[in-house]
Formats: C-alpha cells, structure tokens, sequence
C-alpha cells in the first residue's frame, strides 16, 4: 500500500468515526482507534496520538459556540479541569508503560459501555432547588437560555463529579478518546446539571483534557503528523457534517448501528488483546 493511498483510507474512515460519533454525541475516539488498530495494523499507542489530537480540533470550535450561546458553565468547567487533567496525565503516563494487549482489553470494556450508553433510552432527571455548599461557596450555580427565556438551575454532589471526572481523565489519556460520556453522566446524572448545559460544558471541557494527554504522547514520540493530519481532518470533517444531519436524522436507529457496531469492535478488541496480537 502506498504513503498516498494509506493516507486517503485514513481520512475516509476518519469522516465516517467523525459522522457517527457526531450523530450520537460519543465522539470520534471511540471508534477511530480500534479501526486504525484493527483495519490499518496501526500501534494502539500511535493510533490514541492520532486521535487526541483530533478531539482536541473537533472539541475546540464547538465550544467557542457554545460559550457564546450562553449554554457552558465555564466556572463549572474550570473546576472540573482540574480533575480531568490531572487524570488524563496519569492515564497517558500509565499507557506509555503499559502493554498493548492491556491497552487493548481495556478499550474493548470502554467500548462495551460506549456501546450500552449509546442504544440505552434517555432518563429523565429532576432538578432539585436546594443548594449545595461546595456549589455555593464556588458560584457554580448559573442559568442557561431557553425559549421562554433563561432557566436558572442548581449544581450538586461536586465532590462525586469531581472524582468521576479524575476517572474520565485517566480513560481520555490511556484510549485516546474525549470521554465525554462519562462527563455527560457525571454532570447529568450526578452533579443534577441540565441536559444542554452538561453536554456544551463537557464539550468545553474535552479539549483541554485530550490536550493534557497529547502532551505526554508528544513526548514520548507517540504523535506522528502522517497519521494524525488525515485523522483530524477527516473526524472535523465527519463531526461538522454530522452536526448538520442531527437535524433531520432518525437518531435513534443510527444509535442502535452506532452501537451495533462498536459492540462488534469492542468484541475484535478483547479477542486481539487477549491473544496478545495488538
């Protein structure tokens, strides 16, 4: 195969990573890196190089948008930083260290639950009025826009949220992926943040923790700009077609074939990895 044909294979399976991790909110991650892995024989920790420096192009001007639209928390976002960096340096520092094999069963686990999280029906969460001290002591209570004009809301459980949020860190820095799933369901379920508000947020968030990450694979010579330009151009590509098609699109059967298919890689994965292949 040549440089120039390897090159365009990227880039077209990074359109389509990008299109459905776009359609289902999961980002591109999650699917680029068992593909670059499994379809292209790409080293695992190459492949999660390439795809940090994607979420952090993706991640970047999506968040400008939502900043100005008046939906991210940025105090809430500042705070919880600091957990996610902090994880996402020690995950990078473990993967560095760690065999592939065990990079690999670990991201065959990430992928089963990226798997349920993306076919599992939305929950409903009832947001509470009472204040929380940490929440109150930081001013992270705010409002968002709406319709009928803004809608204040209250933060709770920081001290939970922040520790899920270390954890979030530590998977983005060991699998390459912005784990904005488990920001979601950290904020959303736990902290009792709005839907919009923690979606736009983690999405702030995401940058700076695949940033903290790449850092580390930056330096131990994990990023190289021959796989990572393709990568990162065709998941920008893919994310900002996708944003245009959430519109209109039957997202619920693309997340039953989201999941369907990230089931399947997660499958190849831990076989791969327990074979001691990858």
């Amino acid at each position: 195969m040549t440089i120039l044909l390897f090159t365009l294979l990227v880039g077209g399976a990074s359109i389509v990573a990008g299109l459905l991790g776009s359609l289902t909110g999961l980002g591109g991650g999650v699917v680029i890196v068992p593909l670059l892995t499994l379809a292209f024989g790409v080293d695992i920790r190459y492949a999660i190089g390439a795809s940090l420096v994607s979420v952090i192009a993706t991640s970047s001007g999506a968040a400008a948008a939502y900043v100005r639209d008046g939906y991210s928390n940025i105090r809430i976002g500042m705070v919880l930083e600091i957990a996610t960096t902090l994880g996402a340096l020690g995950g990078a520092a473990l993967a560095t260290h760690l065999p592939t094999n065990i990079i690999a069963v670990v991201f065959g686990v990430a992928l089963l639950v990226a798997a349920w999280l993306s076919i599992r029906p939305p929950r409903d969460v009832t947001l509470s009025t009472v204040a929380d001290p940490i929440a109150a002591r930081l001013r992270l209570d705010s409002s968002y826009p709406t319709p009928d004009g803004p809608r204040s809301y209250r933060v709770h459980s920081v001290g939970a949220g922040f520790g899920l949020m270390g954890l979030a860190g530590a998977l983005s820095g060991l699998l390459g992926i912005g784990s904005g799933a488990v920001k979601v369901l950290a904020m959303d379920q736990v902290m009792r943040i709005p839907f919009k508000v923690s979606t736009t947020t983690s999405n702030f968030m995401i940058g700076v923790t695949a940033a903290a990450s790449a850092g580390v694979y930056l330096s131990r010579g994990y990023i190289d700009p021959g796989l990572a330009m393709p990568v990162m151009l065709g998941v920008l590509a893919g994310s900002m077609t996708g944003a245009r098609l959430l519109t209109g699109a039957r997202t619920r059967v693309l997340r039953y074939l989201f999941g369907a298919v990230v089931a399947a890689l997660a499958i190849e994965m831990l076989y791969q990895g327990a074979r001691g292949t990858l």
